[in-house]
């Protein structure tokens, strides 16, 4: 690298530094008037909320206060299932609302907002993927639970981040070939990890795609003594460079295990909610996105889930509205591979 672009790179990680952190511009009276009516609501109308580790760090803490779940989707689908409640407010994406309503068909299952979708949901259209299926007839279909129910109707398995591996390597070991969709650079990392036969469809998540390798290897100019936490949707050059890869939830786990007094993480920055309530006597930076070819589409925040808020949380407890429907033959279809998922998850659990 020459000096020129050393300087250029050093900017980069300064201006990426100053982004971090910025403080929330709502009033605190207009906050804790919103948080308490969001409470007494969910209480009227015997729901409980389930947010996910990308959520607004406000609706993570409120989840929490009101004995709801804040975890990655595995876990969110067993909560939303297991639990009593008979309404699921789901904070998240819409395809992790649908899981929640297939699980739970009985159970009515609303959502802050419906246009919360997924980059890897929408590159996954349920037509083309299911001629892809036809053509390849000799493959066991995996499929990553950042797709549509029709999608998971179409599946053989669901997995997510956090047992990819486990369920790919044990159906290696049974001499199965995979058919993998829609992540390319997390099938490529279970390609890697266990050498099964897999197939990839040709999909990418817009908020770790968008890491680099190089804003990494200059940040850890920085940050010397730091570990790379890394999320295994992000691209392979990115994945070399971590000290963990792992799923949200392991990379929390990483983060509270780890000595090293400072945490580089490549994944959506909604985690630090957790990480700093988790082990706040460390330092958590967030992955840069800039860097040659960067667009920073996301800059590492998931512009559907940033779509979650106190307010859009309130109208739909007090008006009603923006309910989860899956068709039930369809239901019925894709309940059978996130069951297999969560019965495999349960008997392979540390």
């Amino acid at each position: 690298m020459t000096l020129a672009e050393q300087a250029i790179a050093q900017e980069l990680v300064r201006e990426h530094l100053a982004r971090l952190n910025e403080p929330s511009t709502r009033p605190a009276a207009e906050r804790d008037a919103l948080r308490a009516r969001i409470k007494a609501l969910l209480k009227a109308r015997d729901a409980v909320l389930v947010a996910h580790y990308y959520t607004d760090p406000e609706l993570q803490s409120l989840a929490e206060e009101t004995g709801g779940c804040v975890s990655d989707s595995l876990e969110m689908a067993r909560f939303g299932r297991d639990h009593p409640a008979s309404m699921l407010i789901v904070a998240g994406v819409k395809f992790m609302g649908e899981t929640a309503k297939i699980l739970s068909p009985e159970k009515t299952v609303l959502m802050p907002t419906l246009e919360a979708t997924c980059s890897l949901d929408i590159g996954c259209p349920a037509d083309e993927f299911s001629a892809f299926c036809d053509a390849h007839p000799d493959r066991t279909v995996v499929v990553y639970a950042n797709t549509s129910a029709a999608v998971k109707a179409r599946a053989d398995w669901v997995v997510t981040s956090s047992i990819a591996l486990d369920v790919v390597d044990h159906l290696d070991s049974q001499g199965e070939k995979i058919l993998w969709a829609p992540d390319k650079h997390l099938g490529d990392y279970v390609q890697r990890e266990t050498g099964a036969d897999v197939l990839l469809w040709d999909g990418a998540c817009i908020v770790h795609e968008e890491f680099k390798a190089q804003g990494i290897l200059d940040l850890k100019q920085v940050y010397p003594d730091a570990a790379v936490l890394v999320h295994p949707e992000s691209p392979a050059s990115v994945v070399a460079l971590a000290d963990v890869v792992g799923s949200t939830t392991q990379i929390i786990n990483a983060a509270r295990d780890l000595p090293n007094p400072q945490m580089i993480v490549a994944t959506d920055q909604g985690i630090f909610y957790k990480l700093q309530q988790l082990v706040p006597d460390k330092e958590f930076v967030i992955a840069p996105t800039a860097g040659s070819g960067a667009t920073c589409r996301s800059c590492a925040n998931c512009p559907w889930m940033a779509m979650n808020a106190l307010e859009n949380l309130a109208e739909v407890l007090e008006n009603g509205g923006n309910e989860v429907f899956v068709e039930p033959s369809l239901g019925e279809k894709a309940m059978k591979p996130l069951t297999r998922m969560l019965d495999f998850a349960a008997a392979n659990k540390p």
